[in-house]
């Protein structure tokens, strides 16, 4: 028995330095695992928005908030621009990849800008609408023939969507005067003043004036356009050329961050009061006006882009129609 015991005891270090050689073995074939399959980092994307505080651009806002980027591995450094022109030059400058912008924008494409419109993610122009004085003389559109109503510049969404009303109310264009004003702060001192009877300007600014008591939304141009891509997302050339994925990674995070938004009222609510200098009222009164706005497909609808195409021309930016089926591409959407 006592040999027995002297046999285990002198075979047991044996055993034991065998374990510590397949451990040691084991960790050494880890190690080369580790090190020949590195874990992937997040792909950065710079992603531009045509102005920093519309509710338009918000999605992206709350993508990068609560993940939804990161999840189908991207990193966005986001930044805004004074309008589509500004982002569009950036575009061109290799500043950025991907830019959420207007549809009439898709011009430039037309004019020989080095990107592609690559998603179309709102509709008909609900973000947009007609204000006048409280306390001014105008009742109804009809009140406007002659007036003088503000818009950021000639050549415009917001000039095109004057000229666009006064046509359809029999005036011709020119029947409401688009009074080009620049930056919104200037447009708001001008109707204070009643240097002009009218503003075109977006939804929440439009809120605050009647929260104020110093303005009304006479009219709505969702009503007025009905076929229409406000906004679009653009890829440049270079981006499609060389990084292709990351297109489909954005636009499905992209399309994502929207349905998110549908289900998540109060989290959208809080990051667009950020964004858009809003108070809880006014950010929760534009999330309920504007979220039908928003696309879920991306698709481009042949009707929108048939209206495009015209506004192109109205507007001054093309001599002629162009061939719309240049200026996009749906390959890249799910």
């Amino acid at each position: 028995m006592n040999a027995t015991i002297f046999c285990s005891m002198r075979e047991h270090p044996a055993r034991f330095r065998g374990r510590q050689a397949m451990l040691a073995g084991a960790a050494f074939l880890a190690s080369l695992v580790l090190f020949a399959s590195p874990v992937r980092s997040a792909e950065t994307l710079r992603v531009g928005r045509a102005v920093p505080q519309a509710f338009s651009f918000v999605p992206v806002d709350v993508g990068i908030k609560y993940g939804i980027f990161r999840k189908h591995g991207l990193e966005i450094e986001s930044s805004a621009f004074a309008g589509d022109a500004k982002m569009q030059q950036a575009m061109a400058a290799d500043s950025l990849d991907i830019a959420l912008g207007s549809g009439p924008a898709m011009a430039f494409i037309a004019k020989g800008a080095p990107v592609k419109a690559v998603a179309a993610f709102a509709g008909r122009p609900l973000l947009l609408v007609l204000a006048v004085r409280s306390d001014g003389s105008i009742r109804s559109v009809a009140d406007l023939k002659g007036k003088r109503v503000s818009v950021s510049t000639v050549g415009s969404l917001t000039y095109w969507l004057v000229d666009e009303l006064s046509t359809r109310q029999g005036w011709g264009p020119g029947g409401i005067i688009a009074t080009p004003l620049g930056s919104m702060k200037g447009q708001l001192a001008a109707l204070k003043r009643k240097d002009i009877d009218g503003i075109v300007t977006e939804l929440s600014t439009a809120y605050n004036l009647e929260k104020a008591g110093e303005g009304k939304i006479l009219f709505q141009f969702g009503d007025l356009v009905k076929d229409f891509h406000i906004h679009v997302v653009f890829a440049t050339n270079k981006l499609i050329a060389s990084r292709p994925d990351a297109i489909r990674a954005f636009l499905k995070g992209f399309f994502e961050t929207i349905a998110y938004m549908r289900q998540h009222k109060a989290e959208t609510v809080q990051v667009a009061m950020g964004v858009m200098g809003a108070d809880e009222q006014i950010a929760s009164r534009v999330y309920d006006a504007l979220m039908p706005m928003f696309q879920d497909s991306g698709k481009f609808d042949p009707k929108a882009l048939a209206v495009l195409r015209r506004s192109y021309v109205a507007l001054k930016m093309l001599d002629k129609e162009p061939d719309m089926s240049k200026l996009y591409t749906e390959a890249y959407l799910q």
